[in-house]
């Protein structure tokens, strides 16, 4: 079996797979990862299937040693990845050797990134997930965040490691991260609690995310959007993107982490292809709501399948038919350079 050992665990890194289905009903969150479209993608780039487990990383990552050869794929936010010293790229995948530390220098873009492993993360299956939920210490690696000495099972890839590696996302696919982030929403239920102007508000005006951000939820402030008569109502589910106002008029986004039920008006709900800008915003950036229609956003959502199907054909193995590394000195800086033929 392989394996990889936590040499530092970052601020927090967890094991994170699609989430845990079916359970909201008793009260269990689905948890999961927060960036869907970076976590499916890191696993077609190492052959695993799209709903494996990875390892989430947010804004600071780990280091981290593997005692086995290994493919790996890095996506979402840019954490600046180095493999032994030497910077290797994102958004590809990558062939590791028994003994090399990888390591992240900081936060480039984005807020979370996210590792996949060709064979998976071999944890335990709780509730048909492997996914972390850290407040019932439940799924991941002993129902909580990574930490220093941790060993982590790497299960058995699909293919041979060398047909996995040299596999590239056309830059074409990959998100770009920026501090205003524009978001679309489908108004509703509850938005006859809001006022006329209360609704203009909220699509009018800008909205910073506060340090209140994590895996729960995202609290914004800004401009108080106002209610009919109160921000309560009796509890119903939340949905992943639900965004609740309650009595003092600020919005909070409900993400992985949220809680079954809720018993605060909700004016709208982000549409799913959008909920990764959301899960790669920091604390200052602005958000600036605009309103589709259902049916807007079932066509954008198709389109986002369109395009990972695309990006499964077009970011196939490279044959790599042999590497050489070289030494370069340039204006007085040494360089150590790889270059690998390919077919």
């Amino acid at each position: 079996m392989n394996q990889i050992k936590i040499l530092n665990h970052g601020l927090l890194t967890l094991v994170q797979d699609g989430g845990r289905y079916g359970y909201q009903q008793f009260g269990v969150p689905v948890s999961g990862v927060m960036d869907s479209f970076a976590h499916r993608i890191a696993n077609i780039l190492v052959g695993n299937d799209e709903n494996e487990a990875v390892l989430e990383m947010t804004i600071v990552g780990p280091h981290i040693e593997f005692e086995n050869d290994c493919v790996i794929a890095i996506t979402g936010g840019d954490l600046l990845p180095i493999v032994n010293e030497a910077p290797i790229p994102m958004w590809e995948s990558i062939y590791i050797k028994e003994g090399d530390r990888l390591s992240f220098r900081y936060m480039k873009s984005g807020c979370r990134s996210y590792i996949a492993f060709s064979g998976g993360i071999d944890v335990e299956v709780v509730m048909r997930s492997k996914s972390t939920y850290i407040k019932g210490k439940i799924g991941g690696h002993e129902g909580r965040p990574l930490k220093i000495g941790d060993v982590l099972k790497i299960g058995k890839p699909k293919e041979n490691l060398h047909k996995l590696k040299g596999r590239i996302v056309p830059p074409k696919y990959i998100p770009k991260f920026t501090n205003t982030i524009d978001v679309r929403i489908v108004l509703g239920p509850q938005n006859e609690y809001f006022t006329e102007k209360g609704i203009k508000t909220f699509l009018s005006s800008p909205y910073a995310v506060t340090n209140e951000c994590d895996r729960m939820g995202f609290r914004l402030e800004g401009e108080t959007i106002e209610h009919v008569s109160g921000g309560d109502i009796i509890s119903d589910g939340i949905a992943l993107g639900a965004i609740q106002i309650p009595g003092h008029g600020k919005p909070i986004i409900m993400m992985a982490d949220r809680q079954a039920t809720g018993g605060y008006t909700k004016i709208g709900n982000v549409i799913r292809s959008d909920l990764y800008k959301i899960a790669q915003a920091k604390p200052g950036d602005q958000i600036r709501f605009s309103e589709i229609s259902v049916k807007e956003a079932q066509q954008i959502l198709k389109e986002v399948e369109a395009k990972i199907i695309a990006i499964k054909q077009e970011c196939v193995a490279r044959e790599i038919v042999s590497t050489k590394q070289f030494h370069l000195k340039i204006n007085g800086k040494s360089y150590e350079v790889k270059v690998e033929e390919v077919k």
